[in-house]
């Protein structure tokens, strides 16, 4: 059966586990060619076995989105091996909880060269190959953190905030430019992944009764995710919500404004978290 994603090539990061394999695997089943990398190797031998069992066509790679120099090399060596680039969805991501006073520069510096530059060096870094292709897609993954803020994840919300704005912006100049390439922005709420227990925290605060709560907020199969990733790329949405979690404080924001600080604050508090 033929698809809208039949023979495109399509790049993802972060393919090692969560959303990345889950959209490996149904990229796969819809046709497409694949170039996924992770820095957990066996996470993507994992992905790439699956991608290949179904019969699909990948290639795996090792790659660091923080380092972009490497982002870059990895850029040009996909568009050799398959000729064209198509699709890059920009998901690696990582966690880390703490108080801005309790976290170092450090700490800020490693969720924003993940979770922003990482995504500003793979759009940067692919976008000719889309623009040569003729028919590109870039699909960059901020978070439900990206709609609005919580305590003890500044860093990440830091981040995610800034992919919002820099893909909403990016596909405008797409648009005014008349470059043959399609934006959106994804926003998933609570997913089944294991982003939480593999994130960090400042010392003190209990790894293990944080993954916990998380893993009670997450409502969302991966797989879930992309199926409504892949349904928002056909048909080219701005922006895509993931779950009903998702939907319920998109509205909640907009309908309170700087209002909802004050709410979330006081979830928080009384959660402990």
């Amino acid at each position: 059966m033929t698809t809208h994603f039949t023979d495109k090539v399509a790049v993802v990061t972060g393919a090692g586990s969560g959303i990345g394999r889950a959209l490996s695997v149904e990229l796969a089943r819809r046709g497409a060619k694949l170039a996924i990398c992770d820095v957990d190797m066996h996470g993507l031998a994992e992905t790439e076995a699956l991608v290949r069992g179904i019969g699909g066509d990948a290639k795996a790679d090792h790659l660091d989105v923080s380092q972009r120099e490497l982002v870059l090399a990895y850029a040009d060596d996909v568009a050799a091996h398959f000729g064209k680039v198509n699709m890059v969805f920009n998901n690696a991501g990582i966690a880390f909880t703490g108080n801005v006073e309790e976290m170092s520069f450090k700490d800020i510096d490693r969720v924003m060269d993940v979770d922003f530059w990482g995504v500003v060096s793979g759009t940067k870094a692919f976008l000719p190959h889309l623009v040569a292709s003729g028919d590109g897609h870039i699909v960059n993954i901020s978070s439900v953190f990206g709609l609005f803020a919580v305590p003890t994840q500044s860093a990440y919300n830091a981040a995610k905030f800034a992919v919002r704005g820099f893909t909403e912006a990016l596909r405008q100049e797409m648009v005014n430019n008349k470059r043959p390439v399609k934006v959106t922005c994804v926003h998933p709420g609570g997913i089944k992944t294991n982003i939480a227990r593999n994130g960090e925290q400042v010392e003190g605060r209990d790894h293990d009764k944080l993954a916990s709560s998380f893993d009670k907020m997450a409502r969302t199969s991966p797989e879930k995710a992309a199926q409504v990733i892949l349904k928002g790329v056909e048909k080219n949405k701005a922006r895509v919500l993931i779950g009903g979690d998702a939907w319920v404080l998109d509205k909640f924001v907009r309908v309170s404004g700087p209002g909802y600080q004050r709410i979330i604050a006081a979830f928080s508090r009384r959660n402990g978290l």
